[in-house]
């Protein structure tokens, strides 16, 4: 299955929110992407542009395209951003095909 890093930023109202009732983002995290199919592998809190990094694994682009939407249909994400991961090994194959086909690609000349 595909891996996924999605990165958000809370609304400075959530912030708030958390502030004044900690709860556990994680298990509500995990509890969305298991309904959806998928496995959350880790969720960090972290300093710098976006306050969460989710490692994500799931079906495919509509499984994580279905729950980036949800979580910002909840008015509480300032921004996010969605990064599909490969494998090494699935790197190393591509670059391989790439070998395969380089000569079919012809580069602009200026």
């Amino acid at each position: 299955m595909p891996f996924y890093l999605y990165q958000l930023s809370y609304s400075a109202d959530a912030i708030k929110s958390m502030v004044a009732n900690p709860s556990d983002r994680e298990a509500a995290a995990r509890k969305l992407v298991e309904a959806l199919g998928g496995k959350l592998h880790h969720l960090f809190f972290a300093f710098g542009e976006y306050d969460v990094v989710c490692l994500i694994e799931g079906p495919d682009d509509k499984f994580m395209m279905a729950g980036a939407a949800a979580v910002a249909s909840a008015g509480t994400v300032s921004k996010s951003a969605t990064t599909k991961l490969m494998t090494s090994a699935d790197a190393m194959a591509a670059m391989t095909k790439a070998g395969e086909v380089t000569g079919a690609y012809q580069p602009p000349h200026g």
